[in-house]
Order: C-alpha cells, then structure tokens, then sequence
C-alpha cells in the first residue's frame, strides 16, 4: 500500500473519530435538554393543578399551641428558613411541601444550580413549608416532616434534611412522612443531627403551630400551588410557554450580581 493511500484511509479514520464524540456531545446536550423540559413540563402542570390542592381542607391535627419558630427563621412572622448570604443581589423565594412530587422534580432539576449560587454568595433562598398535600390527599405526613425540617434547622442541619426528605419522599397517597420514627431515622443520614434533643422536638411536634401558620400564610398569599418559586418576587413558572429553566435562572441571577 502506498504511502498516500495509508495517508488517506488514516486521515478519514481520524474524521470518523471525530465525528463520533461530536454526536456523543450532541446526545449529551440533547439528554440534558430532554431533562430540563420534563422538570419544567411537570412543574409547569403544577402550576396548572397546584391550585386544587391549595383550596383544598387543612390537615386535621390540632396546631394551635404556641407559635415557636426554629432557629435563624426570618422574614414576615419568622416564617422563612434562610439559606445563603444576606448580601447577595438575588432573592428566591420557595414555597414547598416535603410530600409534594412536583416539589420533588424541582429540587431534583434546581437545586444543583440553586445550591452553587447560594454558595457564590449571589443567591439568597428564603424556603417557606406548605401542607397543601395533607388537605388535599388527608393525612399529616407534611406537617409531620415540615416540623422535622425545623427541628433541624434548630440544630443547623435544614439544608442536608430538606435533601433527604425529598430524595426518600414516598408516593403522593403515601402518608409515610407521618410516621415519626421515619423522620427519625432519616435524620440518621445527616451526621450529627438525630440527637435526643431532636428526637424530643421531632416526636413533641415542637414548630407544627409555626408549620400551620406557614399554610395560613400561604392561603392568604393565594399562590398558585407547590412548588412556587420566585425570584426577586417574580414567579419563574408564571408563563407556562417560556418558564425559567436551571440555565436561565443562573444567567439572570449572574447577571444581577454583575
């Protein structure tokens, strides 16, 4: 074989090659965006049916013991659980609900981009804890686990227990998250945080009147359902044809920290 043929086979070997890790970044992308869309079409169907669940009855457990709001809690009435600096340029607002599935594909689709904001100092996140899905399926496991979450607030662990209530959230129907000793033993995958102390405001329901004055909060804003998030008062899902993906959100809020 000549030297130009051997040339020329090696040369179209290498633009085969080449050719093949531009379709594997073209995949790639394509999974991603694929993604993305699925997050936005589920929230986006929240926004939608998100409203049935907040016109529906409240859970029935009495919530009317003193207000005792967990540590660092801030905002109108110490309502918001805080997460980043106070001098970052861009605030997040969150409304959630620990048994909520579209909460859930939010986190799941957000919270990297969220979480790498807040740790830049340009993101501040104020979260707010709903129980739209005790009213609207019975039960009480939102109120259950949204006392828990401030409990590890108390204890500064929020943020790695909100991660873990969601990422082992059981099916909508499911009142899983009503069940005490769950949430306990969830808390045993955050390092430190299932102390007596803990387990006692855990099982004594110590913020449920905090978590029931959240809700009345979030009825009397008449939000549109859970997850609602907004940024800097204006919700990223409010146009259904254009909502704000992950990508939009950190060039909107790297653009007001510019």
């Amino acid at each position: 074989m000549s030297e130009k043929n051997r040339e020329g086979k090696q040369s179209a070997r290498e633009r085969i090659a080449v050719e093949r890790e531009r379709q594997k970044a073209r995949d790639k992308r394509r999974r991603v965006m694929l993604v993305s869309a699925a997050v936005v079409g589920v929230l986006a169907l929240a926004a939608v049916i998100g409203v049935l669940a907040a016109n529906a009855g409240d859970d029935k457990k009495d919530t009317s013991g003193p207000v005792v709001a967990p540590k660092g809690a801030s905002g109108d009435d110490k309502l918001s659980i805080p997460l980043g600096k106070d001098t970052a340029k861009s605030r997040l607002t969150i409304w959630e609900d620990f048994r909520c599935p579209a909460c859930k594909q939010f986190e799941v689709g957000y919270s990297p981009t969220i979480n790498d904001l807040a740790d830049k100092g340009q993101l501040k996140v104020e979260y707010h804890l709903a129980t739209l899905i005790d009213g609207n399926m019975g039960g009480s496991g939102s109120l259950h686990a949204a006392n828990a979450a401030a409990c590890a607030q108390d204890a500064g662990k929020f943020a790695p227990y909100h991660d873990e209530l969601f990422k082992n959230q059981p099916p909508e129907p499911d009142d899983a998250f009503a069940d005490n000793g769950k949430l306990i033993d969830l808390a045993g995958k955050v390092d430190g945080l299932a102390t007596a102390t803990f387990k006692k405001c855990v099982n004594d329901g110590k913020h449920d009147s905090w978590v029931a004055k959240s809700q009345e909060a979030f009825q009397k804003a008449k939000l549109r359902g859970t997850p609602t998030v907004l940024l800097d008062g204006k919700d990223i899902f409010a146009d259904q044809q254009n909502p704000v993906t992950p990508q939009k959100l950190k060039a909107m809020v790297e653009k007001a920290n510019q």
